[in-house]
């Protein structure tokens, strides 16, 4: 995955990372890279997700002055998703409205059994189409996995293919809101 700044956004702060996920079967991590250029920052997050051992390791460096930021070490269940894998394994479920689910996840400093809530049932406007969506809420943030404060929500297609057709971040300053929303789907 790649996220880049744009517009006046990227005048102010400029961001690329690049993200990326190795997993085995049912979505369970087993490694990931996140390469950071945000500003004048450039850092490196490796995680390792060993299964056998039901431990993560997690090693932060920065890449400008060489030095390590933070490395540790944190036991998790035999099969943990990091965001993407909670995703696609929250795809592959069925949670309606008024219902809940619990899906292992983990960023390689933090594992929980993170609570995902079906909502309601919205229609939904993007580029890439008009969509009968259901609205989830995972409760990732406020210290579940990521520390930072806010509110994470994400829309799936009504049907068979539940399809992300939105993803919204309501941040504190000075985030505020990030929200992705499906510009277009394609068939390989």
């Amino acid at each position: 995955m790649h996220l880049d700044s744009a517009g006046m956004v990227a005048s102010l702060f400029k961001v690329h990372d690049l993200y990326s996920i190795d997993y085995e079967d049912g979505f369970c991590a087993t490694a990931g890279t996140m390469d950071s250029q945000e500003n004048k920052r450039h850092h490196e997050a490796k995680i390792t997700y060993d299964r056998s051992r039901n431990m993560a390791s997690y090693l932060e460096r920065d890449l400008i002055k060489d030095a390590v930021l933070h490395s540790d070490e944190i036991g998790i269940p035999n099969c943990v998703h990091e965001v993407i894998g909670g995703l696609l394994k929250l795809r592959g479920m069925t949670v309606e409205p008024g219902q809940s689910t619990q899906i292992p996840m983990s960023d390689g400093r933090r594992s929980a059994q993170v609570k995902i809530e079906g909502q309601e049932r919205e229609d939904v406007k993007t580029a890439g189409g008009s969509f009968k969506a259901i609205r989830y809420e995972a409760y990732l943030l406020n210290g579940v996995i990521y520390t930072r404060k806010g509110r994470m929500q994400i829309w799936l297609s009504d049907d068979a293919r539940k399809l992300p057709v939105q993803i919204r971040l309501k941040m504190n300053f000075p985030v505020g809101t990030v929200n992705l929303q499906l510009q277009k789907e394609e068939h390989l």
